[in-house]
C-alpha cells in the first residue's frame, strides 16, 4: 500500500511538474499557416496565404484558390483549388513573381484553370508550415507537399484509373516547357512578373517523377498538342499521365533556379535521397529549433497559437534569393542588374513596414540571419547604385521613407559585424541626396527637404508630411550610424541638424503634423482625421507621433507630459468613422473603422509604436493598458487573425515582442521600450548562448498592469531594457497587478532615449 501511495505521488508530482515547466516541445504544432488568409480586397484580416516554406526559404508554395494573376492567391472562404503554385509573393498588393503551378487531374485531359479546378474543403486540408495535405474531392486524389529552401517533393495519392494526368503550368507573359519522357522530367521556364525585374529575367523549374509518363503533350495558350514535347509562347505547359491503382501513390520532386536549369537540377539535390515522410521530419525539426529560441508557458492554448503563428510569420521575410553553385559558393541572379553574381542576396520586403520592429528581432534572435541580409544590401547596392526601400525582388515604387537607413544603422548598433560597412555608410549618404526615378529607393524630393528642412505640399511630391517626418528620423539614423563609426562632425554634422526637421511641419495650435506649401503656409484646408494628402495611408492623428527618435523635442513641442497624454488619449476618444468621407474609401481606412478603437488605426504601420509612447511622459501604465488591449482584440489564431496587412512579418513582430513584454520604439538606439508580458514564463536562447529569463508569475487575463519590476534580482525602475543587458543574459521578472502603479516610472531619469536630451 505504502509503495502504491509513494508511486502515485510520483506521478502526481510529475504531472504538476511538467504543469511548471516549459510545456511547448514542438512550437510548430501551434502554428496555423491560415491565419490572416480571410481577406480580400476591401478587407484585410492579414493578406496572407498559407505559405509551406523553411525560414526564410527561396521559394515558397501555396495552394492556389484565385485566378492566374490574381494577388489574392489563397482565400480561406474560397471552396476551389486551381493548382498548387510555387510562389514569391510577399504582399497581394505587390503581386507574384517566379510562379508555376501543378495540378493532378484524373479522366479528363484538361489545361484550363477553371476546368481542372476542384472542390476542396479545409476539414480535408492539413496546413503546416513544412507540410501541406488536402483531398481535391473532385479527382479522388490526395495531395501533399513538402518544401526545402529552393525545392520541393509532392506526393500524389490516386484512384484507380487509366487516365490520371499531372499539369504542369508555366503561367502566361511568356513562358516555356519541355518534356523529356526518357527522364521522366519536365522542364521549363515563366518569365511572368509584377516588376521589378530586369530584362534577362526567367524563373527556371524542373520537374522529375517516379513513375514513367504513359501519356505526354504540351500546351500553348490553351491548345493541348500530344505531338509536341516542347513549346515557348505566351502561356505554356505540359500534361503528364499514367495509368494508376487506387490508392497509388507517386512522387513528383520540384525545384527551380533564377539562374539556370543546370542550377534548377543542383537545387533539387536539396531533397537528396530521403523520403517524403524523411522530408516531412526534416522541416518539422527545422521549424521547431528557430521557433523554439523563444519559449513561451501559458494555459491559454490561444495565446501560444496566436504567438507561435506570429514568430513563423515573422521568419518568412526577407527571403534567400541566394542559390549555391557547383563549387558550393553562394551565387545570386541579380534583381539589378541581370547578372549572376558571387554573394547573398535577399528580397520581397518593405522597408517602411519591417524597419520598424521586425529587423530590430532578427537583430535580437537571428543576428546570424541579418548579418547575410546586411550583406545582400551590400550587393544591391554595388548593382544597382541604391540601397531598396522596397524589393521584390528588386527596386519597386512602394511607400515612401528611406528607411533602409534605420534597417542599416539599427543592425551595427545592435553589434552585428562581418560585412562591409564603410560600402553601406556609402550608401546610406547616396540614397539621402538622390533618388531613383521610377522606384521608391533614396528620396524622392530630396532637393526640397535639404533646402527648406521639409517636403513642400506643392511642388508635385504627396505624402510629403509623411516623407518629413520619415527623413528626419532616416538622418538621425545616419548621424547616429556615423558617431559609432567615428565619423567626423563635418561628414554627420548635416544629418545631425536635419535629424530636427520634424518640427518644420510642427502646428503649434494644432499640436499635429500639418503639410506645408514651399512658402511656408500650412494647409488651409486641414482636417487631422483626413486620410492621404500630405500623409501616406493615415492621416495626421497617426503621423503626428512619428518622431521615433525624438519624443522629448515632441513632448516639448505639444507643451510638455499633459497636453501630449492629453493628445495621446484623443486618438482613443475620436470616432473611427472620422475621415472616412475625405477620400475614396482603401482598406485601411475601413479596418481602422470597424475596429472601433477610435482613430488608432493598428493595422497599417505608423501607428503601431504610438502606444508605447507613454513611457516617455511620465504615464507607463497607459502603455500597459493598451498594449494589451491591443494583443487581446486585433490579433487571434484564426483565418481573421489580423486587423489589418500582416505586412512581411512587421505585424507579427510587434505581437511577438509585446507579449514578451517590450518593443523598438526606435530602431538605431540599443533600447527595447517597457509594456507588459502576455505569458507567465519565457525563454529567450540567444545566439551567444546567454539566456533571457522572463517571469511574471502572478500573471492573468485581468492583470495587465505591472506592479513592480525586477533586473536580476534587483528592483528596476526605468521604462526601456537595453540591448546590451539582454545581450548579457537576464533574469527579468515582472509582478503584475489588476491595477495601475501610477508611481512607478514617471521619473524624467526612467524615460527612455530622446535626442533632445542627448549631451
Amino acid at each position: 500500500m505504502k509503495k502504491q501511495s509513494i508511486f502515485l505521488w510520483i506521478v502526481v508530482l510529475s504531472f504538476l511538474g511538467r504543469l511548471q515547466g516549459w510545456a511547448v516541445e514542438n512550437p510548430v504544432d501551434y502554428v496555423s499557416t491560415l491565419v490572416g488568409t480571410q481577406s480580400k480586397f476591401e478587407l484585410s484580416t492579414g493578406n496572407t496565404y498559407p505559405a509551406i516554406a523553411m525560414p526564410w526559404g527561396m521559394n515558397f508554395w501555396t495552394p492556389q484558390t484565385g485566378r492566374i494573376g490574381d494577388g489574392w492567391a489563397y482565400t480561406y472562404t474560397a471552396d476551389k483549388i486551381r493548382g498548387f503554385k510555387q510562389t514569391h509573393q510577399p504582399s497581394p498588393w505587390m503581386n507574384d513573381y517566379g510562379q508555376f503551378a501543378i495540378m493532378p487531374v484524373v479522366g479528363k485531359v484538361v489545361f484550363d484553370q477553371d476546368e481542372r479546378a476542384s472542390w476542396f474543403s479545409h476539414k480535408a486540408e492539413v496546413a503546416k508550415p513544412y507540410y501541406y495535405k488536402v483531398y481535391l474531392a473532385d479527382t479522388d486524389v490526395t495531395t501533399e507537399i513538402v518544401p526545402t529552401d529552393r525545392a520541393a517533393m509532392f506526393r500524389f495519392t490516386f484512384p484507380d484509373s487509366d487516365k490520371s494526368y499531372v499539369v504542369v503550368d508555366a503561367f502566361d507573359r511568356g513562358s516555356y516547357i519541355k518534356v523529356v519522357p526518357g527522364e521522366n522530367k519536365i522542364i521549363g521556364y515563366s518569365t511572368k512578373n509584377s516588376g521589378g525585374v530586369p530584362s534577362n529575367f526567367k524563373n527556371y523549374f524542373v520537374v522529375k517523377f517516379d513513375k514513367p509518363f504513359t501519356f505526354t503533350s504540351t500546351v500553348k495558350d490553351n491548345t493541348i498538342d500530344q505531338n509536341e514535347t516542347e513549346n515557348t509562347g505566351n502561356h505554356v505547359g505540359a500534361i503528364i499521365g499514367f495509368k494508376t491503382k487506387r490508392g497509388e501513390v507517386v512522387h513528383a520532386r520540384v525545384a527551380s533556379s533564377f539562374i539556370s536549369h543546370e542550377q534548377a537540377e543542383l537545387n533539387l539535390k536539396e531533397l537528396g535521397r530521403d523520403s517524403f515522410d524523411k522530408l516531412v521530419e526534416k522541416g518539422k525539426s527545422t521549424w521547431n529549433k528557430e521557433l523554439g529560441k523563444i519559449e513561451v508557458q501559458d494555459d491559454n492554448i490561444d495565446n501560444l497559437r496566436t504567438f507561435y503563428s506570429c514568430l513563423y510569420r515573422s521568419l518568412l521575410f526577407p527571403r534567400k534569393f541566394h542559390e549555391i553553385d557547383a563549387k558550393g559558393k553562394v551565387m545570386h541572379y541579380s534583381p539589378y542588374n541581370g547578372e549572376v553574381l558571387p554573394g547573398y542576396m535577399f528580397t520581397d520586403t518593405g522597408f517602411w513596414d519591417t524597419f520598424r520592429c521586425l529587423f530590430p528581432f532578427l537583430n535580437l534572435m537571428y543576428p546570424s540571419m541579418n548579418q547575410q541580409m546586411q550583406e545582400g544590401l551590400v550587393n544591391a547596392y554595388k548593382e544597382s547604385g541604391f540601397l531598396p526601400e522596397w524589393a521584390t525582388p528588386g527596386h519597386r515604387d512602394c511607400m515612401v521613407g528611406n528607411n533602409s537607413a534605420s534597417v542599416v544603422a539599427d543592425a551595427y548598433i545592435k553589434g552585428l559585424r562581418g560585412y562591409d560597412i564603410e560600402t553601406l555608410w556609402e550608401a546610406l549618404k547616396h540614397g539621402a541626396n538622390d533618388y531613383l526615378k521610377g522606384t521608391a529607393s533614396g528620396r524622392k524630393g530630396f532637393e526640397h527637404y535639404n533646402d527648406l528642412g521639409y517636403v513642400p505640399n506643392n511642388v508635385g511630391i504627396g505624402q510629403n508630411a509623411a516623407r518629413t517626418l520619415e527623413y528626419a528620423y532616416n538622418d538621425w539614423t545616419i548621424y547616429t550610424l556615423g558617431k559609432k563609426l567615428g565619423k567626423p562632425d563635418s561628414e554627420t554634422g548635416i544629418y545631425k541638424q536635419r535629424a530636427l526637421n520634424y518640427k518644420n511641419i510642427y502646428h503649434p495650435e494644432r499640436k499635429l503634423m500639418v503639410g506645408k506649401s514651399k512658402e511656408g503656409e500650412f494647409n488651409p484646408k486641414f482636417d487631422p482625421a483626413d486620410w492621404s494628402g500630405d500623409f501616406c495611408e493615415g492621416n495626421s492623428w497617426h503621423w503626428s507621433f512619428c518622431v521615433f527618435h525624438d519624443p522629448q523635442g515632441l513632448i516639448d513641442l505639444m507643451g510638455g507630459k499633459k497636453e501630449f497624454n492629453q493628445m495621446m488619449d484623443s486618438v482613443f476618444v475620436l470616432p473611427g468613422h472620422l475621415g472616412m468621407k475625405s477620400r475614396g474609401v482603401i482598406h485601411e481606412m475601413r479596418e481602422m473603422q470597424v475596429m472601433n478603437m477610435g482613430q488608432y488605426a493598428h493595422g497599417n504601420q505608423p501607428i503601431q509604436h504610438m502606444v508605447y509612447m507613454y513611457n516617455y511622459s511620465g504615464e507607463p501604465w497607459k502603455a500597459q493598458y493598451w498594449v494589451r488591449e491591443i494583443m487581446n482584440k486585433l490579433y487571434n489564431p484564426n483565418p481573421d487573425g489580423y486587423c489589418g496587412d500582416e505586412d512581411n512579418g512587421q505585424t507579427s513582430a510587434w505581437y511577438v515582442f509585446s507579449a514578451l513584454g517590450f518593443y523598438t520604439v526606435c530602431p538605431g538606439t540599443d533600447e527595447y521600450i517597457l509594456g507588459t508580458p502576455l505569458f507567465k514564463n519565457m525563454k529567450l536562447h540567444l545566439e551567444n548562448g546567454k539566456t533571457v529569463t522572463i517571469k511574471a508569475p502572478n500573471n492573468d487575463a485581468d492583470k495587465r498592469y505591472v506592479q513592480d519590476m525586477k533586473l536580476n534580482g534587483s528592483t528596476y525602475t526605468k521604462n526601456y531594457l537595453t540591448h546590451e543587458q539582454l545581450m548579457n543574459g537576464a533574469n527579468i521578472e515582472f509582478i503584475m497587478s489588476p491595477v495601475p502603479n501610477k508611481k512607478k516610472g514617471i521619473r524624467s531619469q526612467d524615460a527612455p532615449y530622446s535626442f533632445s536630451n542627448e549631451k
